[in-house]
């Protein structure tokens, strides 16, 4: 280790709407799906033996936990009621500290952190997170989720980068410096406004059978395509009881192109707003990132649409899209200066 690391665990953190990832520097990653259950009465503390439970284990155990998704389109809950603010942040903090733990810190160690935020988070949503770590993290930095996947795979110049979560698709230019608000552009077009679109479909195809929105989401995850082929997406669900088989091939496809107009409009407002003479080698390195970018066939979709619209493009998907973020955040956590961390203790 250097002199600078000597003592310092850094940590890059996708804090995202539906999964948390994190990328630590002694190797370790591991990734988390943004749900925490607190128990509901001492029978259910009995049961369970814990303070909170998270991700996956929270949801199996939802009769028994009161279930909270902390973060909505990427940033922080906050609702006009002051009770559920409170909740919103201590879900928040516990999931954070929860993640941090993930990655086996010594108790020796300072945890300096970079948590990735969506690309046109307000200050007020930047402060909410910074609030969150405070208690877990001796040093924290934010950047935006789409350039921290850009730094990440040393495409800092001539990019365009999406990278699609379950609250926001987040848009970034990249042209060689840190970008400013003009290089950025966030959507609410992602997975949760599919999962929406799809269950809507869902309930006029699948009369009487009964469902809910987070099978809808897990199905999604599972059978999410944009090609105009495919083999049939059959959905089994029970109607009064008995499992019941949809073919809802038509439902998720509609469902699931409804994300590439509204990215490929984004994508145009970046290029025109460029210099002219740079705007050819944009539209030819768009990156796709994000837990999105694995819906089959988005990035031939997206190309398409761009050739009608925009007059071309090309789309390259990144290779792992759960880490990408995490990776880049982690990257950028050893190459920053000192004057650019925030010290929260």
């Amino acid at each position: 280790m250097s002199d600078k690391d000597h003592g310092v665990l850094y940590i890059g953190m996708d804090l995202g709407t539906s999964r948390t990832s994190i990328s630590a520097s002694n190797g370790v990653r591991e990734t988390v799906e943004s749900f925490v259950g607190y128990p509901k009465d001492v029978v259910a503390r009995k049961m369970i033996g814990r303070e909170a439970l998270f991700g996956a284990e929270a949801l199996s155990k939802r009769l028994s936990v009161n279930i909270f998704k902390p973060l909505e389109k990427g940033v922080i809950k906050s609702t006009e009621d002051g009770a559920s603010i409170e909740e919103n942040m201590k879900a928040a903090r516990d999931l954070i500290q929860h993640a941090i733990s993930l990655a086996k810190p010594r108790k020796d160690e300072l945890i300096y952190a970079v948590i990735g935020a969506p690309a046109e988070a307000s200050i007020h949503n930047k402060k909410s997170i910074i609030d969150a770590a405070r208690e877990v993290i001796d040093s924290v930095m934010l950047c935006s989720e789409p350039f921290a996947v850009a730094y990440g795979l040393d495409m800092l110049d001539d990019t365009l980068v999406i990278d699609i979560g379950a609250g926001t698709v987040d848009l970034c230019r990249m042209h060689g410096t840190m970008p400013d608000a003009d290089d950025q552009v966030t959507l609410t077009t992602a997975g949760d406004y599919v999962d929406e679109q799809l269950y809507e479909l869902l309930k006029h195809r699948c009369e009487g059978a009964d469902f809910n929105l987070n099978m809808v989401k897990r199905f999604k995850e599972k059978h999410a395509f944009v090609t105009t082929a495919s083999e049939p997406v059959i959905a089994t669900f029970p109607v009064e009881g008995k499992p019941t088989q949809f073919d809802v091939t038509d439902e998720v496809r509609t469902a699931s192109r409804k994300m590439v107009p509204p990215i490929v409009d984004a994508l145009g407002k970046l290029i025109s707003s460029f210099d002219p003479e740079f705007q050819g080698r944009l539209r030819e390195r768009v990156l796709l990132g994000g837990g999105g970018s694995q819906v089959r066939g988005l990035d031939r979709a997206i190309e398409e649409v761009m050739a009608e619209r925009l007059g071309g493009g090309q789309v390259i998907k990144v290779e792992e899209p759960m880490y990408a973020g995490s990776n880049g955040a982690l990257k950028i956590a050893h190459d920053m200066p000192e004057e650019y961390w925030e010290k929260l203790k």
